[in-house]
């Protein structure tokens, strides 16, 4: 069965402007569900919006993977009065319509995870049912605009754990077959399978307030699935990690960028202990390039700005996981990455939002013995493995 998802994402957000490209943790809010979809069991997915920025950022960022696309839609299907259906069945037209089922996913909840979007795509592909809508179960109380209590007797208030609660559509995911989808002209119809996801998923972005309390629940989803084991691999970012944040310019362009000869000895001290050190950094520069050749370092990415989805993917084909991860970065763009890997390291001299979430502020600045100051401690961690 194939499985199409699209997101769509409009420019001219008028309750949040800019609101899809804002950054949560470092990354736009439209790449946090993204991420999860690329890492998903579907088999493509489209990023269907009128926004070229974001048409060019997919082109340049993501030709590490063949799922992801991007397509423009019709100025008729980004206003302000277009539905959702609207736009996906313009968009079912662009493609032909081809696929055996269709995804509609929302880049205002980026809590979703891969895992939701998998089950969504077994609740399809059993057949058992025509379409699928995300839910969660709550248990609040509801009420009549006339004092009428809907759900519950207020005379004979149930406890919690006494009480089914209701279901609450968040709005994530949803999917269904294309017979369906042709027939109703809707993303649901036929028989409806309830896909139940966490209760911090009914927190979607419709305010700036809402940006807030989503990056705060982000960052605790991802620390709190941090394990602890023997370190294999660490990865670095560039600017501010191997250097000082600052380059030299002549009139011909980039002219130099100072390394510390000990921190690479700190790596090839890494390697002799079986740690494989990973550069990946957002800058493409040829004296980047040249240092690293220098430092035989084999696993060198350069120009990735979304180092989170990346890394993901690189994981995989590594066949390791974040439990077995350290990383080294100190800007908002290495955020992510620093709250999920098993130890997230900064240097003394990261900005002050990149501290607030690291698990450890080394005490030397980066081109300063920050990364053998980081190596060090890794080697001491690893020794209680041993």
């Amino acid at each position: 069965m194939k499985k199409v998802a699209i997101i769509p994402l409009r420019a001219g957000s008028k309750g949040i402007v800019g609101k899809n490209k804002k950054p949560i943790l470092g990354r736009p809010l439209f790449c946090w569900i993204l991420g999860e979809a690329i890492e998903s069991l579907l088999d493509e997915i489209y990023i269907y919006t009128d926004d070229q920025w974001i048409l060019d950022f997919i082109k340049n960022e993501y030709s590490w993977t063949q799922k992801v696309k991007g397509l423009k839609r019709s100025d008729e299907s980004a206003s302000d009065t277009a539905s959702t259906e609207f736009a996906m069945l313009e968009f079912a037209e662009k493609i032909n319509c081809n696929f055996e089922a269709i995804f509609l996913l929302q880049a205002t909840s980026p809590l979703t995870s891969y895992n939701d979007i998998n089950e969504a795509c077994n609740l399809i592909e059993t057949k058992q049912y025509d379409s699928i809508v995300s839910v969660v179960k709550t248990h609040r109380f509801t009420w009549s605009n006339k004092g009428e209590s809907l759900n519950y007797n207020y005379l004979n208030r149930p406890r919690r754990q006494d009480f089914d609660g209701l279901l609450i559509e968040n709005g994530a995911i949803y999917a269904c077959n294309k017979e369906t989808f042709i027939k109703n002209q809707n993303r649901l119809g036929g028989k409806i399978g309830i896909l139940a996801m966490s209760e911090e998923t009914l927190t979607e972005i419709d305010e700036e307030s809402d940006m807030l309390i989503i990056e705060k629940l982000l960052e605790n989803k991802l620390k709190r699935n941090k394990q602890n084991k023997k370190i294999k691999y660490l990865v670095l970012d560039v600017d501010g990690v191997f250097t000082d944040g600052t380059v030299g310019y002549t009139k011909d362009g980039e002219s130099f960028k100072s390394f510390s000869v000990i921190d690479g000895m700190g790596l090839e001290i890494l390697r002799n202990n079986h740690i494989i050190p990973v550069v990946i950094t957002s800058e493409n520069s040829d004296i980047v390039k040249s240092r690293m050749k220098k430092l035989n370092i084999e696993h060198y990415y350069p120009g990735i700005k979304d180092k989170y989805s990346f890394l993901n993917n690189l994981i995989q084909k590594l066949n390791t996981d974040r439990s077995e991860i350290a990383y080294i970065g100190d800007d908002i763009n290495d955020l992510a990455n620093i709250c999920a890997s098993a130890w997230g390291f900064c240097p003394g001299n990261s900005i002050p939002l990149v501290k607030q979430y690291a698990d450890l502020v080394l005490q030397n600045k980066g081109s300063e013995q920050a990364i053998r100051e980081a190596v060090e401690f890794i080697l001491k961690l690893n020794n209680r493995y041993n």
